[in-house]
């Protein structure tokens, strides 16, 4: 007996080909999302971890700038306390500062000059005097510059022509000047001091040389 298929086999052929192109589309499609929801997913887990170590080192930033303001805090007291001792130090080196001032002036004097006023503002001291001459200031001028270890840079102010009455008929032209000079304190002069010394105990091995 022969059988004779008399359905449109074409068409179910189709049929069947068009389901399996969609169960494949609808598999790739469901592939496609497990895979981009598993990059997703990844990259949340990355952005998490590092927003995480974000937060840790801004904790550490915030811990350090606090240490670092508790550090300036602590660098401007001690840089207050060092203030204050070089302040009371100077005190201390100030209060025999006219001693050394009398005692230099006293010294460095050359005959024929004579002072009339001293004043001293800070370290700067004014001096006002007569001279038998204007070579007796040069000579004031040069001693107080070379030979008095807490005096220095003199400076001549003011020189005028004068005469001083010796008797009622003589009279005799001087001098009159105003010079301002500066006057170390112990501390400057220690520290010249020590300079002076080891300028030269650092040229004697050159010179050997």
């Amino acid at each position: 007996m022969i059988l004779i298929n008399l359905l449109p086999h074409r068409e179910a052929a189709r049929k069947r080909k068009r389901e399996a192109f969609f169960a494949s589309l609808a598999v790739a499609a469901l592939f496609g999302v497990l895979i981009a929801g598993g990059v997703f997913a990844w990259y949340q887990a990355q952005i998490s971890s590092q927003q995480d170590r974000n937060m840790v080192l801004q904790n550490e930033i915030k811990r350090l700038e606090g240490e670092i303001k508790e550090i300036s805090t602590l660098q401007q007291e001690i840089a207050a306390l060092r203030a204050r001792q070089q302040a009371v130090e100077d005190l201390q080196a100030d209060r025999n500062m006219p001693v050394h001032l009398l005692n230099e002036l006293v010294g460095q004097l050359p005959d024929g000059v004579y002072i009339s006023s001293v004043k001293q503002t800070d370290q700067v001291v004014a001096i006002a005097g007569v001279a038998q001459s204007n070579e007796r200031v040069s000579e004031l001028l040069r001693n107080l510059a070379n030979s008095s270890p807490y005096l220095t840079k003199p400076e001549l102010v003011e020189i005028v022509a004068g005469s001083v009455a010796l008797g009622p008929r003589d009279q005799r032209r001087v001098a009159n000047f105003n010079m301002r000079v500066r006057l170390l304190r112990s501390s400057e002069v220690q520290k010249a001091a020590a300079a002076a010394s080891a300028a030269p105990a650092a040229s004697a091995p050159a010179s050997k040389s």
